[in-house]
């Protein structure tokens, strides 16, 4: 194969679950130019790619125009052929009813380079998040894999019906919902017993998945009154019979809520991890914008002051982060802040401090400004103290401090934004009913969210990291529905989880 000035990667994205993209996936996603991505893949998994690369869907059935596979063909090599790497992002493993012997068999004769990187197909994932083994030592020795449609173009024979139903084994339909009154059919006619057991698993691996178990002569009845769509797995075989009695993955306690995460981007992550692992459908808005302070003056002249400072004070992991990136932009490293003692309104403030091997010397029990201002009264009566905060936010630190004797400074060392207008899609979700949760980590995100969506808000319940934060959502008019204890996001994930348990007795 000849060199071209470009690649193209055809790379398997899992059946859904953004958790099941291979780390040789993620590495070339985030290193494409380009991304040609099926409607399958999970809008998560995208996240991935390059915050500047073009990322390109190739169309859904009923939603607008589908990109053909000759046009596929001609934007991978295109685009390769003008030096730039390009991720071609498949539902599942790129092998299974993909279509890749196609795009390679283009790309080889166009002299393009390739790789293809395996993924998790739909079929693995439907056994495993459903609990139904493909294969069984009493009940199933193999398993095949079949296409529930057939290419129109397709020359040649048909599937070989009675040899399916012979077939001593599991057999999994691919796209097999909407053709399944005919397989089934077939497959009856041709000896396969009307009492097989059957499951069909919808959404494999996604917070929405729903499995059913019947008979094949049931099958398309069942499909019919439960109004059962693509995309589904439909597994055909004794093996059905060994399903786990426990459901591992539909009995997490969050399994069929939505929750609606609001941090900034930035800081999202650990919290839609934590919300997903625990079964919800994690949607995500961020209610403000964190970026540098649209001056830097007072914060460069406090650094040129650093070593006249008795404490540092941080309220907040975004005050860490900006404060010590400057830091590294002026050329100062740590050393710098050997003479100042250290002060972190909570444990997440002190683990950002922990990222740049800085120990919190003082922490209060509770993370509010009250209590750390408290906690640092006996210690700063004539001392220099520089508070490192946002540029918005309230004075109780500052005054209480100032009161105590304290020579207190101030450095806005990061700008807090709200965002004005919010994803469609989340915006049709809250306003019908489909969002069970909403987080809510400060106050200024409080604010924000009341004026991004309203009485819409009312529609769902609300989550308050803090008492603080709660009272905030009361001034507004809403009322939280669970409250953080401790204040912390493990403590506003459970107290969701308290709240939960309590309805359901």
């Amino acid at each position: 194969m000849s060199r071209s000035p470009g690649k193209v990667y055809l790379i398997g994205a899992g059946p859904g679950d953004p958790g099941l993209l291979t780390l040789r996936g993620r590495q070339l996603l985030s290193e494409a130019d380009l991304v040609l991505y099926d409607y399958l893949v999970n809008p998560r998994v995208l996240e991935q790619a390059r915050g500047d690369a073009e990322l390109v869907c190739l169309g859904r059935h009923g939603h607008g125009r589908i990109m053909s596979q000759t046009e596929i063909h001609q934007r991978m090599i295109s685009a390769a052929s003008e030096g730039k790497t390009v991720a071609r992002l498949k539902g599942g493993d790129p092998a299974i009813f993909a279509r890749t012997a196609e795009e390679t068999a283009a790309l080889e004769a166009a002299g393009i380079e390739y790789e293809v990187v395996p993924g998790v197909t739909s079929a693995q994932a439907a056994s495993s998040y459903s609990g139904i083994p493909l294969t069984h030592r009493d009940a199933a020795s193999c398993v095949a894999f079949v296409t529930g449609q057939e290419g129109e173009e397709k020359g040649g024979a048909a599937l070989d019906m009675a040899g399916l139903a012979r077939f001593p084994g599991t057999l999994v339909f691919y796209m097999g919902v909407t053709k399944a009154a005919e397989w089934s059919a077939a497959l009856v006619a041709h000896g396969k017993p009307g009492e097989t057991p059957v499951a069909v698993v919808r959404n494999a691996s996604l917070p929405q998945q729903m499995t059913i178990v019947t008979k094949l002569a049931n099958l398309p009845q069942v499909l019919d009154e439960q109004k059962v769509r693509p995309p589904a797995i439909i597994i055909v075989g004794e093996a059905v019979t060994q399903r786990t009695s426990l459901d591992w993955f539909a009995s997490r306690p969050l399994f069929g809520r939505t929750v609606l995460v609001t941090r900034p981007r930035h800081q999202a992550d650990s919290l839609v991890d934590r919300v997903s692992d625990l079964g919800a459908t994690v949607l995500v808005q961020p209610a403000i914008k964190i970026t540098e302070p649209a001056d830097w003056t007072p914060a460069d002249a406090a650094i040129r002051e650093l070593a006249s400072f008795d404490w540092l004070v941080f309220s907040s992991a975004n005050g860490v982060h900006f404060f010590l990136e400057r830091l590294t932009h002026h050329g100062v490293d740590l050393r710098a802040l050997g003479h100042a003692r250290l002060a972190a309104i909570g444990p997440g403030t002190a683990d950002a401090l922990a990222e740049y091997h800085l120990h919190a010397d003082r922490q209060p029990e509770e993370f509010r400004a009250e209590s750390l201002a408290e906690s640092l009264l006996p210690e700063v009566k004539g001392k220099r103290v520089l508070l490192l905060r946002a540029s918005r936010g309230r004075e109780v630190l500052a005054e209480t401090l100032s009161a105590a004797g304290a020579e207190v400074h101030q450095a806005v060392v990061y700008q807090s934004t709200d965002v004005t207008t919010a994803d469609a899609d989340v915006v049709a979700a809250l306003r019908e009913g489909r969002i069970d949760w909403i987080t809510v980590t400060s106050s200024a995100i409080a604010r924000s969210l009341a004026k991004l969506f309203g009485d819409d808000l009312r529609k769902a319940k609300l989550a308050a990291i803090s008492p603080l934060t709660a009272g905030v959502l009361s001034e507004l008019g809403y009322q939280a529905a669970a409250v953080g204890s401790p204040y912390t996001s493990e403590g506003l994930v459970q107290a969701i989880l308290d709240t939960e348990s309590r309805q359901q007795r």
